[in-house]
């Protein structure tokens, strides 16, 4: 510990002496040729500007960066990969291994189960809103228009109406005739609350059979005076079996995926 301190001080030491003798050279060189040392400085302060444009600028950037930065987030909500990933979170949970299958492994599958499912939608966009885009054809809000209607048709099939009538009601429109009066920031956190409520059903069906497996070998260990025996520790491995047994991988993602075509 003593030899690190002592470390410690010769390099702090030998910097303070760099940064003196690399001033102080600079400094007899500007006075040596005649010239008057530049002092150096550096402006971090924040100034009123005469032109507002250079404001709305600066905050144009901004905002895209931050768009930018949250745009996984964005179009990760407004597919199916909420209730996809809850689910298969339910499943490790109610079969009870900690960490198998690991976390990436479950986001990697419910990112394909998501492109699976949102292909149409996709190609719908790309149809309708990129290539016309890309080819000059509309401008920049006939783009995002044409490319929100696809998604936002999907967002209406899968949404609750009790949901979809609470933001509605918290969002204070008053004239809602069709589809197309609903605003896009109303209709996806309707459309969350949804999917959340959708994927917690989905979770206590998957636990029910697990649950009873947990109860029966719980009393049988008790009957049988094992108490100090962990009943995780047993019905951990019938869990697994009867989840092999019902090819349980294959009924969940089909009844999950099937969900969303009801």
């Amino acid at each position: 510990m003593k030899k690190r301190k002592k470390c410690k001080k010769r390099f702090l030491l030998a910097l303070m002496v760099l940064f003196l003798t690399a001033y102080f050279g600079i400094t007899d060189c500007a006075y040596a040729t005649g010239n008057t040392p530049i002092p150096i400085s550096f402006d971090l302060n924040v100034g009123s500007s005469a032109d507002g444009k250079d404001v709305v600028n600066s905050l144009q950037i901004l905002f895209y960066l931050t768009i930018i930065a949250l745009a996984p987030s964005i179009l990760i909500m407004m597919t199916s990969f909420t209730r996809i990933i809850v689910v298969l979170h339910f499943v490790r949970s109610a079969i009870g291994t900690q960490q198998a299958p690991p976390n990436q492994v479950l986001i990697g599958l419910a990112l394909f189960i998501t492109l699976f499912i949102m292909s149409p939608v996709i190609t719908q966009v790309n149809d309708n809103a990129l290539k016309p885009y890309s080819a000059g054809q509309i401008n920049q809000e006939q783009a995002i228009e044409k490319g929100l209607s696809p998604i936002r048709e999907f967002m209406f099939e899968q949404v609750n109406d009790k949901d979809l009538a609470l933001f509605i009601d918290l969002s204070k429109v008053k004239t809602v005739a069709n589809k197309e009066d609903i605003p896009t920031t109303t209709l996806i956190p309707a459309f969350i609350i949804s999917e959340l409520r959708a994927a917690f059903i989905m979770g206590f069906l998957i636990y029910i059979p697990f649950v009873v497996i947990d109860m029966v070998v719980a009393s049988t260990l008790m009957s049988m005076g094992m108490m100090m025996l962990p009943p995780v520790m047993i019905s951990l491995p019938f869990k697994l079996l009867l989840f092999i047994l019902a090819d349980g991988w294959s009924l969940v993602i089909k009844e999950l995926v099937k969900t969303f075509y009801i």
